[in-house]
């Protein structure tokens, strides 16, 4: 009998936690994305902030799964699925591939909620290149204040606005308040990057308002102590060049991030089947609705699992729905299963790191902050990150940083350099 072709369109946590799944199965594997690797996200902010190097938050599909002959890799980008004539259209390549089950893990992009002339002055953070250019972007920032004879304009070289109080806002404005109040302190002369202003702009009336109010309040507070302004119902009237407009007033400001929100990737917009916002909308098992052979994961999905929980947009999430698909497909494909197994959601609790020593953990009623989060936070991204040299890069950057409070990924690079 003939290998059951499978395209997996997408290499971020859910379409390599699939693959993986598949591993010595006999099915032909065709796992498609724009990169040719597997990017680490949770830990993509380090990389904006100088903490790591970008090279310790990603690795090489190709050699991911060097050892799983079932798969094949392919870097392109889809632009059409066919869903009834079970087929899609490579971009870069021209061609189009049938396939048997079409897994979609494409994952999510930057969403600036109708204001797309925003992503011209507010760099979002979900790529290499972003965090890249947020990088460059604060360090040409303070080498510009150095010199920089104009007090207004000093002052708005060293503002940073970060528009978002969720965990990707919230790390990066402690992390950038640690880096101007206390890394750069003995390094330049003629500025005091401690009247650095970190401004986090949130919508809401808490930052991280997914978790409990105690713990909400306690990053609140150790964001205001590492030197950052919290502005909380606060809403984003427009952005400029330069200026972000609040409905607090005006802010002036060299680099502004957004961390406000995301959205499934474009892909998902051209696929016309039911959505719930802006995501398809699965079954129990993963599926799009009336198309039992394609599947969609991860942050493309909106699903309910058999007890009533919206997966949320995070990676075990996306590992688990993942790991589901490949159950499902082994059930039916080897084992003849007439009825697939609904999808069960094992929430496992939720962290986030504000700084140094300085972390919130919340796994159902257990709720703890301080040292022992920070830990806990170093602890789980350690083993859930591909590839052991990446591991040991990554401790070893960690610990170098905690000792001697540097940062060695600082270099300011561009084409010409």
């Amino acid at each position: 009998m003939k290998n059951k072709k499978i395209i997996v369109i997408g290499s971020g946590f859910a379409g390599l936690a699939f693959c993986r799944s598949m591993k010595n199965e006999s099915v032909s594997i065709v796992l498609i994305d724009r990169r040719n690797y597997h990017l680490f996200q949770p830990l993509l902010y380090q990389v904006a902030t100088c903490a790591l190097s970008k090279n310790l938050v990603s690795e090489s599909t190709r050699t991911i799964l060097a050892k799983q002959k079932n798969v094949e890799t392919r870097m392109d980008e889809v632009s059409e699925i066919n869903l009834k004539e079970k087929s899609l259209y490579l971009k870069n390549s021209e061609v189009s591939l049938s396939y048997d089950y079409l897994v979609v893990a494409a994952g999510a992009v930057t969403n600036y909620f109708g204001n797309s002339c925003w992503a011209d002055y507010a760099i979002g953070l979900k790529s290499l290149k972003d965090a890249l250019s947020i990088r460059n972007k604060i360090l040409c920032a303070y080498e510009k204040a150095e010199y920089c004879e104009d007090p207004e304009q000093c002052k708005k070289l060293l503002t940073t606005v970060v528009v978002g109080g969720g965990p990707t806002g919230v790390e990066l404005a402690g992390s950038i308040a640690e880096l101007a109040h206390s890394v750069f302190v003995d390094e330049f002369r003629h500025i005091d990057t401690r009247e650095s202003r970190i401004i986090l702009v949130e919508y809401a009336p808490t930052v991280l308002s997914m978790f409990d109010a105690k713990l909400s309040e306690k990053a609140r507070q150790d964001l205001v102590d590492l030197g950052v302004e919290v502005w909380t119902s606060t809403m984003v009237k427009d952005i400029r060049d330069g200026i972000v407009e609040t409905s607090e007033g005006l802010i002036e400001a060299s680099t502004i991030i957004w961390g406000a929100g995301v959205k499934p990737s474009p892909i998902i917009d051209s696929l016309d089947v039911p959505k719930n916002r802006n995501r398809v909308a699965v079954g129990l098992d993963c599926s799009i609705p009336n198309h039992p052979d394609a599947f969609v994961i991860g942050d493309a999905a909106y699903l309910q699992d058999r007890n009533g929980v919206t997966v949320p947009g995070v990676s075990p999430g996306a590992i688990q729905m993942g790991k589901h698909v490949a159950k499902v497909l082994k059930g039916e494909i080897f084992k003849g299963r007439k009825t697939r197994p609904d999808f069960s959601y094992f929430d496992k609790g939720s962290m986030a790191t504000i700084g140094r020593n300085k972390a919130i953990v919340e796994i159902g009623k257990i709720k703890f902050a301080n040292f022992p989060a920070w830990i806990t936070w170093l602890f789980v991204h350690l083993v859930f990150l591909v590839g052991m040299n990446n591991r040991l890069g990554v401790f070893s950057q960690w610990v170098y940083a905690y000792l001697k409070n540097r940062r060695t990924a600082r270099i300011i690079a561009n084409e010409n350099s």
